[in-house]
C-alpha cells in the first residue's frame, strides 16, 4: 500500500503544471486566435475548430505540438511559434473556462 501511495503522489506531482495558469492573461492574449476560432472560442467557419470548453491539457498539448512541429499546419505552426510556455498555459486555461 505504501508503494501505491508513493506512486500516486509522484504521478500527481509530475502531472501538475509548473505554475498556475492565468485565464485572464489568456483572454488578453487570445485576440490573435479570434480571427479563425471566434472571439469567444466558437468558430463561425466550419474548417476551424471551436476552442471554447475544450480540456485545458488537450489545448496545451496541441499548441505545444504545433510549436514543436510535431503537429504540422502552416498557419497554426506560425501562430504557436512565438508563444511561451506561460502563454500556452494561459490560453489553454482561458478557452477551457469558456462554455
Amino acid at each position: 500500500m505504501k508503494k501505491l501511495t508513493l506512486a500516486l503522489a509522484a504521478s500527481v506531482v509530475m502531472a501538475a503544471p509548473a505554475f498556475a495558469a492565468d485565464a485572464d492573461a489568456g483572454k488578453a492574449k487570445s485576440a490573435m486566435c479570434a480571427a479563425c476560432h471566434g472571439a469567444a472560442g466558437i468558430s463561425a467557419i466550419p474548417m476551424y475548430p471551436n476552442l471554447a470548453g475544450q480540456k485545458e491539457a488537450y489545448l496545451a498539448k496541441q499548441l505545444k505540438d504545433f510549436k514543436s512541429g510535431t503537429r504540422k499546419d502552416p498557419v497554426m505552426g506560425s501562430m504557436a511559434m512565438p508563444l511561451s510556455d506561460a502563454d500556452i498555459a494561459n490560453l489553454s486555461a482561458y478557452y477551457a473556462s469558456l462554455k
